[in-house]
């Protein structure tokens, strides 16, 4: 068992998402920055749907009641384990009762501590991505105990595998035209194509919203499907990007797809943060 001993700003247990119920109005949930998470499980030999601890802004305390092997990946909250700074991107063995401590994000946004085997939390329409209402709560709470399997016959080891941070450093997403890119003015495009773009204080997993807001005469289209890294224009000239979070449908116009690279990189960006569209053919 993880027991957590500070939860940190807002920490979820996620695996690869929840899919073939989107048809029901269910998201994809899963971890909002995929490369760090998969980054992080092939490094234990994990599935890439294993189950680990995504943490955003400020990390959490946790202590290990068992013995296992785990990686931290993602964004740097300056962890600690047993008040002794650790490498991220490297396989640490974890003996019984030892405590893992993170703190105030460093660079990047999102956190993610993976663990031999994966978390082994309740599976809910075929994921353990915690999404309220599919599951009873939407992060991780102080003194709740998270299961795993005890792994003491693994031992550390020098091996590291170079992670590309140009996923916290860069400020450019890729992206394809969306469905309704063509109703755009060649303006609109021009300012969408070639603008620089702030991320606002509304981010969260569902959505980012993003500053300035564009000038916008395009009408309302029906209901149509959307998905994570979906990008909508609202009618008074919101850019909203979607997120793992999101709904299944959407009525505004879907200028542009980011890419799942560009998800992920979204995903370690916050509020302040400024970002540039590259659009891909």
């Amino acid at each position: 068992m993880l027991k957590v001993l500070q939860p940190g700003f807002y920490s979820t247990l996620q695996d690869y998402g929840r899919f073939g119920y989107r048809d029901y109005g269910v998201p994809v949930s899963g971890v909002m920055d995929s490369y760090s998470a998969q980054f992080a499980n092939a490094l234990l030999g994990n599935t890439k749907d294993a189950a680990l601890i995504e943490m955003t802004m400020v990390g959490g305390k946790f202590q290990f009641l068992e013995p296992t092997t785990i990686v931290v990946s993602g964004a740097f909250m300056n962890p600690k384990l047993n008040d002794m700074p650790i490498e991220q991107h490297k396989l640490m063995h974890i003996h019984s009762n030892d405590v893992l401590h993170f703190a105030q994000v460093e660079q990047g946004f999102r956190t993610y501590l993976a663990i031999k085997g994966g978390f082994k939390s309740d599976v809910l329409l075929g994921s353990r991505s915690q999404y309220n209402p599919v599951t009873s709560n939407n992060t991780i709470h102080k003194g709740e105990l998270v299961p795993y399997q005890s792994f003491s016959s693994l031992h550390g080891s020098n091996s590291k595998v170079k992670f590309d941070d140009s996923i916290l450093k860069s400020n450019t997403l890729d992206v394809f035209k969306g469905p309704e890119f063509d109703r755009l003015s060649e303006k609109q495009k021009q300012q969408i194509e070639n603008g620089e773009f702030k991320v606002s204080k509304n981010n969260n997993r569902m959505a980012y919203q993003l500053e300035p807001m564009v000038e916008n005469d395009l009408e309302p289209i029906l209901s149509a499907p959307v998905l994570p890294g979906t990008v909508q224009l609202t009618p008074n000239g919101n850019l909203i990007v979607l997120t793992r979070d999101c709904q299944t449908t959407g009525g505004y116009p879907r200028v542009l797809q980011l890419m799942e690279s560009a998800i992920n990189m979204l995903a370690q960006k916050t509020t302040g943060n400024t970002l540039k569209f590259r659009l891909k053919e």
